[in-house]
C-alpha cells in the first residue's frame, strides 16, 4: 500500500493543495526538495511528456512514487503558444508581469472574438522511475484573453483570462471557486478516480 509520495515541485501552494487531497487517503505528500531532487530537464514537446519527465526524475532521486503536474496556457490565435513555455514566454527568469505583457503584445490588434484560449494541466503519477504504465490525467479550462489585466487574485496569466460563466477574470474569482473549476481541479477529479482504482489493485 502506498503511504508516501513525493511531489515533483517546490511550489508551496501546490504542496498544500495536494497534501489536502491525499490526506483523505492517508497518504503523506513530501516535496522534492526534501530529497535534494535536481530540477528535471523539461525536454518534452507537450504538457504530458514534461509531467512524466518530472515525475520520473523525482522518483529516481527519492526512491518513492512520484506525482508531477505540468500546466500552462494555449492561445488559439497564437497556434497554441505559449503552451509548454508559459512560465518563460518573455524569456528565462521572466515574472508574471513580463509574461502577461508579452502575451498582450503578441495579441495586439486581435479582436475579442479571436482571443479564445485554454489553460491545460497534465498530471503524471509513477510508482517508480521506470514505471512502464504511468497514470496520466488531464484537464482543460476554456476562456479568452482580455485586452488588459483585471483582478488581484491568482497568479500567472489569471488577470488576463476571462471566465465567461462567471463574467470576470480568473484573478477576480474567489480562490475556492477557482480551485473547483480550474484546469488543475478537473485533472485532479480524473486522478482521484484513477487513484481509487490503483488502491483497489493493492
Amino acid at each position: 500500500m502506498i503511504d508516501k509520495i513525493v511531489l515533483a515541485s517546490g511550489n508551496a501552494g501546490k504542496l498544500r493543495e495536494f497534501s489536502q487531497i491525499f490526506s483523505e487517503w492517508q497518504v503523506e505528500v513530501l516535496p522534492q526538495f526534501a530529497f535534494d531532487v535536481p530540477e528535471a530537464e523539461e525536454t518534452g514537446l507537450s504538457f504530458i511528456e514534461n509531467a512524466i519527465l518530472k515525475a520520473r526524475n523525482a522518483a529516481r532521486h527519492s526512491g518513492l512514487p512520484a506525482l508531477a503536474d505540468d500546466s500552462g496556457l494555449a492561445v488559439d490565435a497564437l497556434g497554441g503558444a505559449p503552451g509548454i513555455y508559459s512560465a518563460r514566454f518573455a524569456g528565462a527568469g521572466a515574472d508574471d508581469a513580463k509574461n502577461n505583457s508579452r502575451l498582450l503584445e503578441a495579441l495586439q490588434g486581435v479582436d475579442d472574438s479571436h482571443r479564445g484560449a485554454a489553460f491545460y494541466c497534465a498530471l503524471a503519477f509513477v510508482r517508480s522511475a521506470e514505471d512502464p504504465v504511468p497514470v496520466v490525467c488531464t484537464g482543460s479550462w476554456r476562456g479568452r484573453i482580455l485586452q488588459a489585466p483585471r483582478g488581484e487574485q491568482g497568479f500567472g496569466y489569471d488577470p488576463l483570462f476571462w471566465v465567461e460563466e462567471h463574467r470576470c477574470s480568473s484573478a477576480e474569482l474567489a480562490r475556492e471557486t477557482k480551485n473547483r473549476i480550474s484546469h488543475r481541479a478537473r485533472a485532479m477529479e480524473h486522478f482521484a478516480a484513477a487513484w481509487q482504482a490503483l488502491a483497489e489493485e493493492h
